[in-house]
């Protein structure tokens, strides 16, 4: 009995890697699904995406390759090692979908130009019994990464009224798709809100690296760009836009406001 103790532990932990090795690549096509659709950058890092899908991955990862070392025994009939593994697996699976299903409810959906700023709309925050009030394709919530879009201006004194207090109970304005309108529409509005790089850089000079990185990934002078700030979940951005165009050419990790 001793001497074959070594060799089921052996076999234990065989089992167990190969499902490790298994549960790897399965995490780096979740990972590909994420990060490639769901949190492209720079999402990923103000959005909470990666966080989040770190956590449910490492629970996921763990999971089943422990349960597995636990539950592998060749000395069980054939029908019930198959049984356990199974049920392992599908519960592996569920995790998973569950922890995925998690992550995308949280995605970012829409960029939104909201008056002197940008926010970062995730999927949670819109009330979907409300997308039938959007205009054109804001009627579904994008799948391959958020898309921009603008909040028109108020109608009337009334709806100001009315959109400010829901805004006061915790909806932000550019959650609320009756307030869409497609991004090109709000160019001159984009463009006169957008504020000189010179005055980013006075106020924030010690940051000047960070300034010049991205204003070097756009192609383009401080003269032909702009600055508003960026609103996300876990931290406050700025983005870079197009003088001409309003055209969103590159985020600045760096709170301007």
């Amino acid at each position: 009995m001793t001497q074959g103790n070594p060799i089921r532990w052996k076999e234990r932990l065989v089992a167990s890697g190969l499902h490790l090795g298994l549960s790897l690549v399965i995490a780096a096509l979740a990972a590909a699904l994420v990060f490639g659709l769901w949190y492209p950058y720079p999402y990923r890092e103000i959005a909470g995406g990666r966080e989040l899908f770190l956590i449910v991955i490492a629970v996921d990862v763990a999971l089943g390759p422990l349960i597995t070392l636990a539950v592998f025994n060749r000395n069980k009939p054939r029908g019930e090692l198959f049984r356990d593994l199974t049920i392992v697996g599908l519960l592996q699976l569920g995790a998973l979908a569950y922890g995925l299903w998690t992550v995308s409810v949280a995605r970012p959906v829409h960029l939104v130009f909201e008056f002197d700023r940008f926010r970062v709309v995730h999927a949670i925050e819109v009330p979907e019994e409300l997308l039938l009030d959007a205009s054109g394709g804001a009627r579904s919530l994008p799948l391959t990464g958020p898309t921009l879009l603008a909040v028109r201006p108020f109608r009337n004194p009334e709806e100001e009224l009315t959109m400010t207090m829901v805004a006061l109970q915790g909806v932000p304005l550019s959650a609320l798709p009756e307030l869409w309108q497609p991004y090109e529409q709000a160019q001159p509005r984009v463009i006169a809100a957008g504020k000189p790089l010179s005055d980013l850089r006075q106020r924030l000079g010690p940051q000047s690296k960070l300034i010049d990185a991205a204003v070097e990934q756009t192609g383009l002078h401080d003269d032909a760009l702009r600055y508003l700030p960026m609103v996300a979940r876990k931290a406050f951005w700025t983005v870079l836009i197009d003088a001409r165009t309003a055209e969103v050419r590159g985020f600045i990790a760096l709170d301007s406001f």
